[in-house]
């Protein structure tokens, strides 16, 4: 489907999205988001690490970040969010027949975030399960959402992006932590009458395992020496090397799953790593003036599997996209994972 096409009267809700028509098709409903009460400026972050603001604002573009308080753990974050989704779809909680949450913080192998996220809405027997792929978690979760919903397992579908990364930093360590923040975005997946989700292009690159990562286990809080936190590690030049050459092909490969051209998008919503990243990205794919590229980033920080949902929200409730416009999400991570998906704003 071309620029051109969508002009002349076939717009975005009359798009196929690369899906076959015989099978059930899911839709973004509903938005909703939770930003942690405390706001940390980037002369805060320069208390602690020494640098100087104007430094951190060129290399990462990032300006505040939220950090989540005691009481505001991953599920309650998540559950606020996806609280906020439901009331903005107009769907009850009773109608919700599968929560997924993606999170890399949430400091429990059991039960799972979601599983507390059920609880915490009161939530009627609902699936529930966790979902590990980092930055890329969401867009993951979206696609499989998408996939219940044409196998008819679900008719509604909440997906949460939630982080606390400010549990995983050290706040002294200069290649993490200006970049990090913590917070929560959610979304309800619905069965439609239209396909609303493109064919997710995803994957990984484990030949970067090393590149974000928590070089020891939890284990090393018993073993050796006990005690010591495993906080998360980066590789800054080689991950910015990746995220702004390897995932460009992934963009335009989930495009293509689509059908749909740069010029058919209403907006660009990467992850938000950092601001150089967000820019190099919609440089390379060279989208018109008119695509909204989300630069949440400079206000929140990167949370990670929060980070698209968050930029969704703040392009949808600062009114800076309208709905039913057609939105390329592009996730990439620790892993090396990523994933792209051409999708209808509800």
């Amino acid at each position: 489907m071309s620029s051109q096409q969508t002009a002349a009267g076939q717009g975005p809700a009359s798009l196929k999205l690369g899906q076959p028509a015989s099978r059930r098709f899911g839709r973004l409903l509903g938005v909703g988001a939770y930003r942690p009460r405390r706001l940390v400026t980037n002369a805060d972050v320069c208390q602690v690490t020494g640098a100087r603001e104007e430094w951190i604002v060129r290399r990462t573009g990032v300006h505040t970040r939220r950090y989540a308080g005691a009481d505001e753990t991953v599920p309650v974050m998540a559950a606020a969010a996806a609280s906020d989704a439901l009331a903005a779809a107009g769907i009850a909680a009773d109608q919700i027949g599968c929560v997924l949450v993606a999170t890399i913080s949430h400091l429990y192998q059991t039960p799972s975030a979601a599983a507390e996220v059920a609880g915490l809405l009161g939530l009627s027997r609902p699936g529930v399960f966790d979902v590990n792929a980092a930055c890329a978690g969401f867009c993951y979760s979206i696609a499989l959402a998408d996939h219940l919903i044409g196998a008819a397992v679900a008719d509604y579908v909440l997906v949460i992006g939630v982080e606390r990364m400010s549990d995983l930093i050290d706040p002294k360590d200069w290649s993490t932590a200006f970049i990090f923040g913590d917070g929560a975005g959610a979304v309800v997946v619905g069965v439609s009458d239209e396909p609303g989700i493109g064919p997710v292009a995803w994957g990984s690159e484990p030949a970067g395992l090393k590149s974000i990562c928590q070089p020891r286990s939890w284990l090393g809080l018993r073993d050796d020496p006990p005690g010591k936190w495993p906080y998360l590690t980066m590789s800054g030049t080689e991950v910015f090397r990746w995220a702004t050459t390897a995932t460009v092909q992934v963009a335009r490969h989930a495009m293509e799953l689509s059908g749909v051209s740069p010029g058919d998008l209403a907006a660009f919503i990467p992850h938000q790593a950092n601001l150089r990243i967000c820019d190099k990205l919609a440089s390379s794919l060279q989208l018109p003036d008119q695509v909204k590229v989300a630069r949440d980033v400079v206000k929140t920080g990167n949370t990670s599997a929060a980070s698209i949902p968050l930029a969704l929200d703040a392009l949808i409730s600062g009114r800076e996209v309208a709905g039913g416009g057609l939105a390329l999400l592009l996730g990439f991570g620790s892993g090396l994972t990523y994933a792209g998906q051409v999708v209808l704003l509800p």
